[in-house]
């Protein structure tokens, strides 16, 4: 769905605004606000306009109401002869007017739908002063066949959730007469727009507009924790933002499929409550409600005096600056692969959780045998993984065992099916046999309550299949870092298929810093490409500042005439300009723009890359909450001549050769960007002078080192 409204209705009999008035969220690209309106009239004209906007746009649309959509089964069928729920809202929007000052008629409307019943009827709960005959004040006893709750409210009281009945239309928390007059306006919203509409369960959710009954309070805890932040805000404005945010969260991420799967039998018929039963998706599906901790201003300054910084001095004063920028969120295991750990994670059950055979064979009481031939007979039946033995094997008897089967009762010891014979009724083998030979202990991998995985830790493959069979279904982990990448120069072009002259270059930078933070389990924003002007520059800061949690840029982080980053940064943000002992990649702007970290990044793409992977990629780590990486590497031999002079770490591009020795890329220019694809790592060469021949011994870096 590319946008999610979400409406809190009301049925009151005057224009109103505030608290318990008629609220609507709507969330659609990547925003979300909430509008107020006084009345049912102006809340239709804007869900009209919402509607037609959205399929001027060739857009969806996923509109939750929340208020019954359906009514108990057998109502329909009593009162008009139909239990279609669509015809009832035919029925309803027939019988009911609303004012465009809200004065409407729904009470005496109820009063005839309860003359269609013997007794009182269902409907109850009259909140005018007069008395409207045929609508009882309070509950009556309700006929025969008629249930006073929907399967979904049964579902959501079960759920801890206290939905109120539909026949109720007064009282605190009631949605009947809600229900009433909303149908009345949502059955001419169907009709202005025909054949554009489903209506879900009724309908199949195929259509651009989608109508689903929604139930706010499955978000009650985030939207308590957010008022207990700010008291000011209004509780029904941030329902509605919030359930919006969090649907169209799902959306993004493809994750709305199960929640439109068939619910329960009697939601073709009634209705249900869109996605209870999966109010922890929703939940995780919201943004953080508070901004995560930012950088101080000035953590990127350097001492005074200090103007060349070696490497690894840079790296430390780095790795002190920063500290973890994103908020939390809980994952399912199943979308976890690259997540970084937001807490310990402790097993909830031991692997193995039973003790279990470790091969195929048989399996007895280790106190009945002893050396020399042993022959056990054999009871009737056998173990296997998923199929347990529901007996206990005597003492002296034995049973056939398949690996990974739980041990029954009786069985402590397993032989080896190689080292049996059988003589028809019984096992035979030679004696002794080591106890508890050939099983596993429960909980011998991981004890039960033992911890699993640390805080930071960044999920592999490996891990989720550590975690599953721990019992562990969803973990806590850190929001996804946000990466911006923008370029700037006026000799860039932003993509291969525009046209250039022969004084412009196309951006090779933002492709690859968007693939390398991506390939590092990270959220590339592409802040796209800049010329050389520092009001756009600034525009597209801002919007990094907004979008992202780091931004990259490159070109332009120099001190000359045409580095506006720089001198951007420096008039409007907070800079600190570090002159690195490094080869290639000499300047490096470290900086701060409301409150984001900004890292300059060299023009060149070979520079460019080296700073990214030996700076970049252990900053970012440290901000998503993985902490510090450091690069692999490892000795090899070179095959390569190189006499360097002092002063400045050098990373040239290398890759092994069929011997393992390093050979490096015939120029060391940094413009020369098919050195870097022709590479597979990279060499690094001391800060102090030193002198190369083959078979020397260089540190070797690998691209893979680097998680590239």
């Amino acid at each position: 769905m590319d946008r999610v409204a979400v409406l809190d209705w009301s049925s009151s009999g005057v224009p109103k605004l505030g608290k318990d008035s008629i609220w609507l969220g709507v969330a659609q690209n990547g925003q979300v606000q909430a509008e107020n309106h006084a009345t049912r009239a102006a809340a239709y004209d804007a869900l009209h306009r919402l509607v037609a906007d959205t399929l001027a746009a060739g857009e969806t649309l996923l509109l939750g109401v929340d208020f019954s959509l359906g009514y108990p089964q057998g109502f329909g069928r009593a009162l008009m002869g139909d239990d279609r729920p669509l015809a009832l809202w035919g029925w309803m929007a027939a019988q009911i007017t609303d004012s465009p000052n809200n004065a409407h008629n729904l009470r005496m409307v109820a009063a005839q739908a309860n003359a269609a019943f013997a007794g009182d009827g269902p409907f109850w709960g009259n909140g005018a002063k007069a008395d409207i005959p045929g609508l009882p004040r309070k509950k009556p006893q309700l006929i025969a066949g008629l249930a006073e709750f929907r399967a979904t409210e049964i579902a959501a009281q079960k759920a801890g959730l206290r939905p109120k009945s539909c026949w109720q239309l007064a009282g605190a928390g009631t949605v009947g007469a809600q229900a009433m007059v909303g149908l009345h306006w949502l059955e001419k919203l169907r009709h202005a727009f025909a054949g554009q509409v489903a209506v879900w369960p009724f309908e199949q959710a195929t259509a651009p507009i989608v109508i689903v009954e929604v139930y706010p309070a499955l978000l009650d805890q985030d939207v308590a924790a957010a008022l207990a932040h700010n008291p000011s805000l209004v509780r029904d404005a941030l329902q509605v933002q919030m359930l919006a945010q969090a649907l169209q969260g799902l959306a993004k991420a493809g994750q709305l499929a199960p929640l439109f799967a068939q619910p329960h039998p009697m939601a073709p018929v009634e209705g249900w409550i869109f996605g209870l039963g999966h109010h922890i998706a929703l939940r995780a599906a919201l943004p953080a409600g508070v901004l995560p901790p930012r950088l101080r201003d000035d953590c990127f300054a350097m001492p005074q005096g200090v103007n060349w910084v070696p490497v690894d001095q840079a790296l430390a004063r780095l790795r002190g600056a920063l500290h973890p920028v994103t908020g939390t969120e809980t994952c399912p295991i199943a979308r976890a692969h690259g997540r970084v750990l937001a807490q310990d994670c402790f097993a909830r059950r031991p692997n193995p959780p039973m003790p279990n055979a470790a091969v195929d064979g048989y399996g007895f009481a280790h106190a009945a045998t002893g050396a020399g031939p042993q022959r056990l007979p054999l009871v009737a039946g056998r173990a296997a993984a998923g199929q347990p033995y529901p007996g206990v094997v005597p003492l002296g008897a034995a049973v056939r065992i398949l690996t990974g089967a739980i041990l029954p009762a009786g069985v402590d010891t397993v032989v080896l099916e190689e080292d049996t014979a059988l003589d028809g009724a019984a096992v035979v083998f030679d004696g002794p046999v080591k106890p508890g030979a050939n099983t596993r202990k429960a909980g011998e991998d991981v004890p039960a309550a033992a911890p699993v995985l640390p805080m930071g830790a960044r999920l592999r493959a490996p891990d989720l299949a550590l975690l599953s069979a721990v019992g562990i279904a969803q973990v806590p982990v850190y929001r996804r870092l946000r990466v911006g990448v923008l370029s700037t120069g006026d000799e860039i072009i932003s993509s291969p298929n525009q046209p250039a002259l022969p004084h412009q270059i196309y951006d090779a930078n933002r492709p690859m810093l968007l693939a390398l933070a991506e390939s590092w389990g990270y959220q590339p924003v592409d802040l796209g490409h800049a010329p050389d002007q520092p009001q756009v520059i600034a525009q597209r800061l801002n919007q990094g500042a907004a979008e992202a949690d780091v931004i990259f840029t490159s070109g332009g982080a120099s001190a000359g005439d045409e580095d506006h980053v720089s001198a951007l940064l420096r008039a409007s943000g907070t800079l600190s300009s570090w002159r690195i002992a490094l080869k290639p990649g000499r300047p490096l702007v470290l900086a701060m723009w409301q409150g984001v970290p900004v890292m300059g990044l060299p023009g060149n793409p070979v520079a460019a890359l080296v700073c990214a992977l030996i700076f970049g990629r252990p900053a970012l780590s440290l901000l998503a909450g993985a902490g510090w990486t450091q690069p692999q590497g490892f000795w090899v031999p070179a095959a390569f001549h190189k006499a360097k002079k002092p002063g400045r770490r050098e990373y040239l591009r290398a890759r092994l050769n069929a011997d393992g020795a390093a050979e490096v890329f015939q120029s060391e220019g940094s413009g020369r960007i098919s050195g870097l694809s022709w590479a597979d790592g990279l060499v690094e060469l001391p800060d102090a002078a030193i002198d190369i021949g083959p078979g020397t011994m260089v540190r070797f870096m690998p691209y893979a080192g680097f998680g590239i």
